[in-house]
């Protein structure tokens, strides 16, 4: 395994790779474990990876987390990127379609609906700050 240090937008970031089968790999990222598929032309150069006597499996990889589960009270970030700006605060009342935070991810905004009727609880992050996928942008009560 190998590990590196990152700071990207002021955030420090520890990211250890694992085994990497085929275009497969296993990434851990400040705790999270992620499995990510590399592009063809990396797997191509990466040299196969050798089984590991007694290894843990992997996690299953996960999907995409949807905006806010019907009775979740959590909105969180379907995708890593950095919060350009926040349409909520404490105490306000949303539909399930109306954007609570835009995030901007690869050049793109991306208007990040509350996914469920309710009240404002808590927002989590700040304009500017970078999120990872799954990072709780909003509590809804």
């Amino acid at each position: 395994m190998k590990e590196y240090k990152f700071t990207i937008n002021g955030h420090d970031y520890t990211v250890t790779v694992g085994a990497i089968e085929g275009n497969r790999a296993s990434v851990n990222v400040n705790g999270t474990d992620y499995q990510v598929t590399l592009p063809s032309s990396a797997a191509s150069s990466v040299p196969a990876a050798r089984p590991v006597a007694a290894a843990a499996p992997a996690p299953a990889a996960a999907s995409t987390p949807a905006p806010a589960a019907a009775g979740a009270g959590s909105v969180v970030a379907p995708l890593p990127g950095v919060v350009l700006s926040i349409a909520v605060k404490p105490g306000d009342v949303v539909k399930a379609s109306d954007p609570v935070v835009v995030l901007e991810a690869m050049k793109m905004e991306n208007a990040i609906p509350a996914g469920r009727d309710g009240k404002v609880i808590a927002v989590n992050v700040k304009e500017g700050e970078s999120v990872l996928e799954g990072a709780t942008l909003v509590t809804l009560g």
